[in-house]
């Protein structure tokens, strides 16, 4: 059998696989890297394909845009209509935070800015009843993550089931289907890479303070993070595998 592939779509430098692509290779995972955005160094930024083709999952991560800001990042219409033909042609997903929120939109729902205001720091994953027994979230419950995001889902696509409940009460993980995902947190991330966040980002101006704070936080729990993240990327990989091999339900199409 060959190895598998994961198409991953990326929104920015700071915003990379990191541990998430690091565990996959581990595990035989060949990661088709498009990098959506223009670098700083003036490296052209990489076209959104019309879809994954022979690769076995779609991975789109996280990134300062809003999910319609499409004025300013131009690329984000045709990364929600990748997500929209993959998850309804029965390719496995995975979207980080931005990615989940992209999800949301592609699929029906609707993402707003968080009345509560930012998210940062190390968060407990709090799992629903449906979230207990989820083959990818189940065992997850209560583990801290890294979540740092401004906007929410404020409506979930009509076949989403919430998976886990961000303390201010939004979600947190949802299944877009059996073989798609949405996390709002952030597995793959490392200390370095939030400390970016904070210092580079113009969304930190809101939360300077806290994730300032929040950095020796992190960075003590490395050990911690990597330990509960891991397994997670290992299930993702198992699911990418068996719908492969036809363990898993048959995609549902919208019937549009």
């Amino acid at each position: 059998m060959r190895p598998l592939t994961f198409l991953t779509i990326e929104h920015e430098d700071q915003c990379p696989p990191s541990w998430l692509g690091e565990w996959w290779e581990e595990r035989g995972v060949t990661l088709r890297r498009v990098r959506a955005h223009v670098h700083p160094d003036g490296v052209a930024a990489e076209m959104i394909p019309a879809d994954v083709g022979d690769a076995d999952a779609l991975v789109v991560l996280g990134g300062e845009a809003g999910a319609n800001d499409d004025a300013d990042y131009p690329w984000l219409p045709a990364t929600r209509e990748l997500i929209a033909r993959s998850v309804e042609g029965g390719i496995p997903f995975l979207g980080v935070c931005l990615g989940h929120q992209l999800a949301t939109v592609a699929l029906g729902g609707e993402v707003r800015r968080n009345p509560a205001g930012m998210a940062t720091g190390l968060t407990p994953v709090a799992l629903t009843p449906a979230g207990a027994t989820d083959p990818l979230l189940g065992g997850c419950d209560g583990l801290r993550v890294v979540q740092w995001n401004s906007d929410i889902a404020t409506r979930l696509p009509e076949r989403a089931v919430q998976l886990a409940t961000a303390p201010d009460g939004t979600p947190q993980a949802v299944r877009f289907a059996p073989w798609a995902y949405g996390v709002q947190f952030h597995p793959e991330a490392t200390p370095e890479q939030v400390d970016s966040w904070w210092v580079d980002k113009p969304s930190a101006a809101e939360a300077r303070e806290r994730a300032a704070a929040a950095s020796a936080a992190i960075h003590a729990a490395r050990d911690e993070l990597r330990t509960a993240w891991r397994p997670f990327a290992a299930r993702f990989v198992d699911l990418a595998r068996d719908f492969r091999a036809g363990r898993l339900d048959a995609p549902v199409t919208t019937g549009d």
